[in-house]
């Protein structure tokens, strides 16, 4: 990045800084947590360049200083040695990033091939995220599920958000997940102990704000109907579980977990705005054969991306070659390991590409 571009970058940095500032901007919630996202994600870049002219304006005197006396020799070996570094980092924040990674997540889990044993599956992976997202003190809200009569669960939608504006936000780390997830197993069903291999898909969309999207109410169908529980139990006695049906892309989206009928309309119209977006940018990434640079957002829907092989207690991502043998402690939400291989993966494409670019 060119000198001027930096300096555009670091008056928006103290833009933002005064905007935030202003007790007025808080009282408009929504806008103060998108400038507090992006004042977020701006202030490693501008610590990072402050701190570089810093050592270099540093290394410069004694430098000169070292001319007269020998002893600003070390100082000035000692402040050269940290420049490099400082540059890698800078050239690293610089690179191109998705411009979602500060935002919350919508994940669909659906049961696949393997009837109950599948559902059983999908089930699992849910619990799997559940805990992940109380390890990093997120939030996680089941919007809407079918759950089957030994506990798992033909489909379930959950929201997963951060409690605070951070530039790497829940997005960032799970949205990797994507994909069709395969477990190998003896089923609790199988008398015989023969294991079994079914699948779960998983898909991930950025939980966008209203103003990214607009949708016609004259492109909805909107059908409200009895909430049910595990295996078709009614679970309350009003018709406020509500189904949106997206006339023009033919996307349906249900909810029932919320207590008025109205609230499920919010959250289901939440779940709709993020998958068109999501829609969207897929679309506008095929027209421009754009490659993608994200590992996950390269990957086919349809692809298997991970496997879970129970009795070798082994966890395979086949992304990037991960493989490891806690898979007990990744089902208990330790996803860490394989989600960080994940992230080391899309960082070192993004730095390629903007470095040839």
């Amino acid at each position: 990045m060119d000198s001027s571009a930096l300096g555009e970058l670091v008056s928006e940095y103290a833009e933002l800084e005064r905007a935030l500032a202003d007790p007025a901007v808080h009282g408009d919630q929504d806008r103060a947590r998108r400038l507090g996202r992006r004042y977020a994600e701006l202030t490693p870049t501008v610590r990072t360049l402050r701190e570089l002219e810093s050592v270099r304006d540093d290394l410069a005197a004694a430098r000169e200083l070292a001319a007269e006396d020998e002893t600003f020799a070390v100082e000035a070996e000692s402040l050269a040695e940290r420049v490099p570094a400082l540059e890698a980092r800078l050239t690293e924040l610089l690179a191109p990033r998705d411009p979602h990674d500060g935002s919350d997540l919508l994940m669909e889990i659906k049961s696949g091939e393997g009837g109950e044993e599948s559902a059983l599956f999908a089930g699992d992976l849910l619990r799997m995220y559940l805990r992940y997202a109380e390890r990093h003190g997120w939030r996680a809200e089941v919007l809407d599920g079918t759950e089957t009569e030994l506990g798992g669960y033909k489909d379930v939608t959950v929201a997963v958000k951060s409690r605070a504006a951070t530039p790497d936000g829940v997005w960032s780390r799970l949205k990797f997940e994507g994909g069709v997830h395969r477990v190998q197993r003896v089923p609790v069903t199988e008398s015989q102990g023969r294991i079994h291999t079914s699948a779960a898909g998983v898909l991930v969309y950025p939980d966008v704000e209203d103003v990214e999207v607009e949708v016609d109410e004259k492109d909805l169908r909107v059908d409200v109907f009895r909430s049910s529980g595990k295996g078709g139990q009614s679970v309350n006695t009003t018709d406020s579980a509500v189904r949106i049906t997206h006339l023009p892309t033919g996307i349906v989206v249900s909810c029932q977990n919320e207590r008025s009928q109205l609230q499920n309309k919010t959250r289901a119209m939440q779940v709709l705005r993020a998958r068109l977006v999501a829609m969207a940018e897929e679309e506008a990434a095929k027209q421009a054969a754009d490659t993608r640079r994200s590992q996950v957002r390269t990957v086919d829907r349809s692809e298997r991306v991970r496997t879970y092989n129970f009795p070798e207690n082994r966890i395979s991502d086949h992304r990037v070659n991960y493989k490891a043998y806690n898979l007990d402690q990744v089902l208990d939400g330790d996803l860490d390991g394989v989600l960080d291989a994940l992230a080391a993966a899309d960082r070192d494409e993004r730095l390629s590409a903007h470095q040839s670019a």
